[in-house]
């Protein structure tokens, strides 16, 4: 067959008035011409198929604030992550075990990059009297370490019973101004100590005093008057009231001022206290709280979130919450989005009768509070397999009920589709159709909403814990509404205990917020291949 076209080039009369069919049987010869078979009408499309994934992949793009609450949330979860590993572990593994760390309680942040900025290196401004003052500066003079920073203010205010009183405004280093405490030691313990000061030249035991104790204050080293002010000497110096006399059993490094160095024996300081009797042993010692934490631990005391209420590092324990948080939200999320996804797509495949049933016991379930379902299983169900499981069973019992409805509603919507009418045609099973044609278009929706339960799950589990309602407290693990809750009582003297965990969870909801907002508008069907 030999294809012509008519050309209508020239001007002619039945180019310019209407044409009948008897006049395009008059049309001359020479007015046709063989059509070019290389000519084609059809363009070759320039870009690639995009797929689903891939489309909703460059519409999430466009929103940035999605994208930087995607980033924020990631780099929470690498910092729960990880996070756990930045303090020493020996430290870490001493919760359990240690009452030393009570000692360690209520450090303020500290970068060793930021000493000296008054901002996070470990540096606090308060106002003390004149007595609180003057111990502050004894305990600068006998450990050597630098307590008072600045005088920031010094002033007069009025007392209704004592009458005038000196008040200071000092920024103070909380690590420096650690308290001295008494220490029992074995033999072993005595003689470890005393080498480990040989080896390394740091005094850790400091000598016994013969002054009563003020307030459990085991650094008033000086003489005191009735009223526990320091007695000066004539220089205006502290006059030391160590103990010199008893046997201490010491062979380490000294004080300076010590007598025995000059070899006045008689009057050397004593350094500490035998008990016990012959054969058995102890040693009590007073003990610089700084330099023992470098003796126990193998490093100076510094904390990037500071220590919480029982001496807790603030930095690893918030990792380790967010962390059980993180596993227990994704894990509640998995299971409810099998059970829903599975509740869900037989209700909206096969509707009818089995759909109102199937409702209607939702509907009884979701009209339990998820508050009383806790508090019960709590009581009668965490004895038996643990805090953790039946909270988890708390969570599942109603928490399946959202996803199952929003996979309902997709199976409802695309069940009579013309796809689903040929696989049915065609022999296919309902759980073929349900799982293999009508799912896969329903999964934007479903990864969606699954995803969103996160955030749900860990705020739930937040509150339940602040609230006391479950405790998962311990030397080896925490919550984040643990941590907010035992930092509650001293948010004002010492508010970094809460600010860190308070400012992670609203940081991690407000992420999630957007992150969900943007993928809710990726996964949606009808932008599919839309542009701005």
């Amino acid at each position: 067959m030999i294809l012509v076209t008519l050309s209508l080039t020239q001007e002619s009369e039945w180019g310019r008035s209407k044409m009948t069919e008897k006049d395009y049987m008059n049309i001359p010869k020479e007015k046709f011409k063989l059509a070019n078979r290389t000519d084609s009408h059809d363009k070759k499309f320039d870009t690639k198929v995009i797929g689903y994934f891939a489309d909703a992949w460059i519409r999430f793009k466009k929103n940035k604030s999605s994208v930087v609450a995607a980033a924020i949330i990631l780099i929470l979860v690498i910092y729960s992550i990880i996070g756990p590993y930045f303090c020493n572990q020996d430290y870490i593994k001493s919760y359990a075990t240690d009452n030393i760390i009570m000692r360690y309680q209520y450090l303020t942040p500290k970068l060793s990059f930021m000493e000296g900025t008054g901002i996070w290196d470990g540096t606090k401004v308060i106002e003390v009297s004149q007595n609180r003052y003057y111990r502050l500066l004894a305990q600068q003079e006998e450990t050597g370490n630098k307590v008072i920073v600045e005088i920031v203010d010094k002033f007069v205010r009025e007392d209704i019973f004592r009458g005038p009183q000196t008040i200071y405004k000092v920024r103070i280093d909380n690590y420096a101004a650690l308290k001295a405490f008494l220490l029992t030691l074995t033999v072993e313990q005595y003689n470890e100590l005393q080498d480990w000061q040989i080896e390394t030249g740091i005094q850790v035991i400091m000598p016994v005093t013969n002054v009563n104790v003020i307030g459990g204050d085991h650094n008033i080293w000086y003489q005191c008057d009735e009223k526990g002010n320091p007695v000066f000497d004539s220089k205006g110096d502290f006059i030391n009231a160590y103990a010199t006399t008893g046997i201490d059993d010491y062979y380490s490094t000294r004080y300076e001022s010590d007598p025995y160095n000059v070899g006045n024996k008689e009057l050397a300081f004593r350094y500490a206290q035998r008990t016990g009797v012959s054969g058995n042993y102890n040693y009590v010692v007073r003990v610089n709280a700084y330099k023992y934490f470098q003796y126990r631990y193998g490093f100076e005391p510094s904390f990037i979130f500071g220590t919480d209420t029982n001496g807790y590092d603030i930095f690893t324990r918030l990792a380790s919450g967010a962390r059980f948080s993180f596993i227990l939200a994704i894990l509640v999320s998995a299971v409810n989005l099998t059970i829903g996804t599975i509740y869900g797509a037989i209700a909206g495949y096969y509707g009818g009768t089995i759909d109102i049933v199937m409702e209607r016991i939702t509907d009884i379930l979701s009209g339990i509070p998820f508050m009383v379902v806790t508090v019960l299983f709590q009581l009668h169900l965490s004895g038996k397999v643990g805090a953790i499981p039946s909270l988890i069973y708390a969570f599942v019992l109603t928490g399946w009920i959202g996803m199952s409805s929003r996979v309902r509603m997709q199976f409802y919507r695309f069940k009579n589709q013309e796809y689903v009418l040929a696989a049915r045609t065609l022999g296919a099973t309902d759980w073929s159709i349900m799982f293999k044609h009508i799912f896969p278009n329903s999964l934007g929706t479903i990864i969606t909403g699954s995803i969103l339960v996160i955030p749900g799950v860990i705020f739930s589990e937040t509150s339940l814990t602040y609230l006391g309602i479950i405790n998962l407290d311990s030397p080896t693990m925490s919550s984040i509404g643990s941590m907010l809750a035992n930092g509650q009582s001293v948010m004002s003297s010492y508010p970094h205990i809460m600010l860190y965990p308070a400012l992670f969870i609203a940081l991690l909801e407000i992420s999630f917020n957007l992150f969900g907002n943007g993928l809710r508008d990726a996964f949606n069907p009808s932008l599919r291949g839309t542009e701005d």
